[in-house]
């Protein structure tokens, strides 16, 4: 058994597209506009290396993300390799304003850092 995708709504759906391929290598399929609920479009992000896909969703009814811990998905968490390489995106991030918590190691033992989508959604980004 496997996670098959995971999905995420955002308001900016070319926006969030864009963090995927820029920070992640990822490649992001064309939109897909559904004939049955109106406005609603999704694009697939292929993340290099593997099976694993992230659905980025959006339609004219999204609201900003709630600024404090609420009910559902809190973050995706993005294996990179390498503290090297954790390292390295973290200062990428840094230096474009979207690093949210520098490269640490965590109490559960994870070495880890927090990134931003530009909605504000948390990806960890891990070794």
């Amino acid at each position: 058994m496997r996670i098959a995708h995971s999905a995420l709504w955002t308001k900016d759906l070319d926006a969030a597209a864009s963090f995927w391929e820029r920070y992640f290598g990822a490649t992001v399929g064309g939109p897909y506009r559904s004939k049955r609920r109106e406005g609603f479009v999704s694009r697939f992000v292929h993340l290099p290396g593997g099976a694993d896909e992230i659905e980025l969703m959006t339609g004219p009814w999204i609201e900003a993300a709630p600024k404090q811990e609420h009910v559902g998905w809190d973050h995706i968490a993005v294996s990179l390799g390498s503290r090297e390489a954790v390292d390295e995106l973290a200062r990428r991030c840094a230096g474009d304003g979207c690093l949210a918590s520098g490269p640490r190691i965590t109490g559960d033992g994870f070495y880890e850092a927090v990134i931003l989508m530009p909605d504000g959604t948390l990806v960890e980004i891990t070794e």
